[in-house]
C-alpha cells in the first residue's frame, strides 16, 4: 500500500471513529421526565424539532427563540396574532382536538408536545412517531410548573423561570393599580346554545379574578373538571357584568336565544370576543397577552386597549420575526 493510500485509508478510519462516537453521544444525551399522565418519556438532550399538540408548545418555544417544525390549529385558516402567525411557516398538522398523525410524521418530530386530554387515546401511536410528552394545559399553577418544565426540556430552564417570575410581577402590579373597589362580574365561555364557561382556576379566568373580576361560575369542585355547562337562564340569574367569549367563528347560536339580550354585558356593549390566546393561555405570551387585554376589558379607564401583535413582538426575540 502506498503512503497516499495509507493516508486515505487512516482518514476513512478516523471519520468512521468520529461518527461513531458522535452517534454513541446522541444516543446517551437523553434525559427522562414525568409528565401530567404520570408516564415517565425518555426525550432527547435539547431536542431541535418540535411538534406542537396546541399552541402551548409553540408559544414557550418561541419566547425561548426556537421555532417549532409543526403545530395544530384552533379554527382553521387563521393564525394566531398572539404568536404573530408564525404558526404559518410550520407544517400543518390538523385541529388540536384531532391531530392528522400522517401529517405529524411526515413533519420528522424528534418531540411532541401535546395536550392531555385529547391525545391520551392515541398515546401509544403518538410514541411511535417521537418522544410525546402530555400536558393538561387547565390551570394557572399548571402554567408556571408547565413553562418551566418545557423550558427545561428545550435547554433553557434559567429562561423558563425568568418568564415565569416576570408574569407573577406583572399580575401582581396589574392587581394593585386595577381599582380596589371594583369587582366586575365576569365570564368566560364558549359560544353555544347551551355555553361552556370556565371556573375560576382555568388560566384564563384564574387572570381576570386576580386582577379584581368575580368569575360567577366559581371555583371548581375538588377534583372536578375546569369549566361547566352554564344555560342562559343561569347566566341571567347571574347577570355578568363583563363577558369574554372565544370567537371560533360566525355561528353564534347563543345570540339567537331572547335571554342573551337581557343580560347586562349585553346591554352594555361589554361582550368581548376575543382570540386564541383566551383559550391556550398556559404559555408565556399568551398569559401576558391575556392580562393586558383583561385589564383593559375590565376597567377600560385605567388601563389602555392592547394591540395584540405588538404585545407578542416584544416577547419573540426579533431574529425569528426576520
Amino acid at each position: 500500500m502506498d503512503r497516499n493510500a495509507r493516508i486515505f485509508f487512516s482518514a476513512l478510519g478516523l471519520s468512521a471513529i468520529l461518527v461513531a462516537g458522535a452517534a454513541q453521544a446522541d444516543d446517551g444525551k437523553k434525559a427522562s421526565i414525568v409528565d401530567d399522565r404520570g408516564v415517565t418519556v425518555e426525550i432527547p438532550s435539547q431536542p431541535k424539532r418540535i411538534a406542537s399538540i396546541s399552541y402551548f408548545a409553540d408559544d414557550v418555544a418561541l419566547a425561548l427563540g426556537i421555532k417549532p417544525v409543526a403545530s395544530t390549529y384552533m379554527t382553521a385558516g387563521r393564525e394566531p396574532d398572539f404568536l404573530l402567525g408564525m404558526t404559518s411557516g410550520m407544517k400543518q398538522i390538523g385541529q388540536r382536538a384531532k391531530p392528522n398523525l400522517e401529517l405529524l410524521s411526515e413533519a420528522k418530530p424528534d418531540l411532541i408536545i401535546a395536550i392531555r386530554r385529547y391525545t391520551v387515546g392515541n398515546a401509544a401511536q403518538l410514541q411511535n412517531i417521537a418522544p410525546y410528552v402530555a400536558y393538561n394545559m387547565e390551570l394557572l399553577e399548571e402554567s408556571y410548573s408547565e413553562t418551566a418544565a418545557l423550558s427545561k426540556l428545550l435547554g433553557k430552564p434559567e429562561r423558563g423561570e425568568q418568564l415565569n417570575a416576570d408574569f407573577r410581577e406583572h399580575l401582581a402590579d396589574f392587581a394593585a393599580k386595577a381599582p380596589a373597589d371594583v369587582h366586575p362580574r365576569f365570564l368566560i365561555m364558549w359560544g353555544g346554545a347551551t355555553p361552556f364557561a370556565f371556573h375560576t382556576e382555568n388560566t384564563s379566568a384564574s387572570i381576570v379574578a386576580a386582577i379584581g373580576g368575580d368569575n360567577i361560575p366559581g371555583p371548581k369542585s375538588p377534583g372536578g373538571e375546569f369549566g361547566i355547562d352554564l344555560s342562559l337562564e343561569t347566566m341571567l340569574e347571574k347577570d355578568p357584568e363583563v363577558i369574554f367569549v372565544y370567537d371560533s367563528g360566525p355561528d353564534r347560536p347563543h345570540e339567537s336565544n331572547p335571554i342573551w339580550s337581557q343580560l347586562s354585558a349585553v346591554k352594555n356593549n361589554r361582550v368581548f370576543y376575543v382570540g386564541d390566546q383566551w383559550v391556550e393561555t398556559n404559555g408565556p405570551i399568551a398569559r401576558e397577552i391575556v392580562l393586558r387585554e383583561a385589564a383593559h376589558y375590565l376597567y377600560p379607564d385605567t388601563f389602555p386597549a392592547v394591540d395584540v401583535k405588538a404585545e407578542a413582538a416584544k416577547m419573540i426575540p426579533a431574529e425569528l420575526q426576520n
